[in-house]
């Protein structure tokens, strides 16, 4: 039997493992995330509604796009997403961590901002395909709620949008030159962190239509990049760069995440220690623990913290980690010199793991 996906179009980090298992060239079967599958199977299989979710050939359920892939990896022969070599793997993990979750602030200002409409229409596709266009605008509409309703927990507000747009555009046009030289960021071959920008640039910012059409505009390889991968030509074809480099061309991209989220990422450690002494018997960690100050080209604006972004931020603790000797001082030479190095004496403490699809103190 082979692997089935529930996923849906629009979902970000459905594209993210659509992408990723169409270039691993497994055999998968894609289900449409309606209603009733989310009531026949998503519920009772992960007790909360999300997507994607995998369902292996041995019954087996996986939750959360970083676990699919890291499920898939392990099970199916073949070259990998993940580079052999230290520094390499340290950007392409970096830069999933950047995807996952900082690129999901432009990912959905532009979906509530410029593509509302089309948004709705969307949700009540996926959850509802019987019904006429009409009825499933309506019925979208009233899905899609909670989702615009998050913008301002992501800090995503009339003061930020246009700092948001700005740094987003700047992030394009620094991709696009990096495609002017190579295909994907380490090379030939698609890594874990093209797949983890894969998400937010392709299942929203290349979909949606008037987010789609300036990407076009202004960054057309990155739309290119976007197809590629996402229906990639050649499943498990091309190489990453010898030597481990890493391209001079992607640290304006790895400056981004130092400047921007990683401050981010600091405050949510000590937010974590804070809620954790004030909730001395609770294992289960909720979504939001509390709520902080954050910048983006220098407006301060409210936002959530969101502690699930550390559980992503100790895949890149835990490769440096397992790092020593040459390995170590040539991955601390690339965080001086993108204004990370605070990550390689960095802890997330107290550990977190995923439980029973849930985030859990480890």
């Amino acid at each position: 039997m082979p692997y089935q996906l529930i996923a849906a179009p629009l979902s970000l980090y459905s594209g993210k493992v659509r992408g990723y298992l169409r270039w691993k060239n497994v055999a998968f079967s894609e289900v449409l995330s309606t209603a009733k599958v989310y009531k026949s199977t998503i519920l009772p299989r992960v007790g909360w509604p999300v997507v994607p979710v995998l369902i292996a050939p041995d019954d087996q359920t996986i939750q959360d796009s970083s676990e699919i892939i890291d499920y898939v990896e392990k099970c199916e022969p073949g070259a990998s997403v993940y580079p052999d070599t230290p520094v390499q793997k340290l950007a392409a993990l970096i830069l999933e961590l950047f995807g996952d979750e900082w690129l999901l602030l432009s990912a959905m200002h532009y979906r509530w901002t410029y593509n509302e409409d089309f948004a709705y229409q969307e949700f009540g596709n996926a959850s509802a395909p019987e019904l006429s266009k009409k009825e499933r605008f309506e019925l979208g509409k009233r899905h899609a709620k909670r989702f615009k309703g998050s913008l301002p927990f992501l800090g995503i507000t009339e003061k930020t949008a246009s700092a948001i747009e700005k740094t987003y555009q700047a992030f394009l046009r620094a991709f696009d030159e990096h495609l002017a030289e190579h295909d994907f960021l380490l090379g030939s071959r698609p890594s874990i962190g093209d797949f983890g920008l894969l998400g937010p640039l392709y299942a929203h910012n290349y979909r949606d239509p008037a987010s789609g059409a300036m990407m076009e505009k202004i960054a057309p390889r990155v739309a290119d990049w976007c197809r590629r991968t996402h229906a990639p030509q050649e499943a498990l074809s091309g190489e990453f760069l010898a030597n481990d480099q890493v391209p001079e061309t992607l640290l304006p991209i790895l400056r981004m995440f130092a400047a921007e989220q990683l401050p981010i990422l600091i405050d949510t450690i000590a937010d974590l220690q804070k809620w954790v002494a004030e909730n001395p018997e609770t294992k289960e960690v909720p979504r939001i623990t509390g709520f902080h100050k954050y910048r983006i080209d220098g407006v301060e604006e409210d936002r959530a913290v969101l502690p699930f972004s550390l559980w992503m931020l100790q895949r890149v603790l835990d490769h440096l980690a397992s790092l020593s000797g040459d390995d170590k001082k040539a991955a601390a030479e690339l965080l001086t010199k993108i204004g990370a190095q605070e990550l390689l004496n960095m802890q997330v403490t107290p550990r977190l793991k995923r439980e029973n699809f849930k985030l859990v103190l480890a």
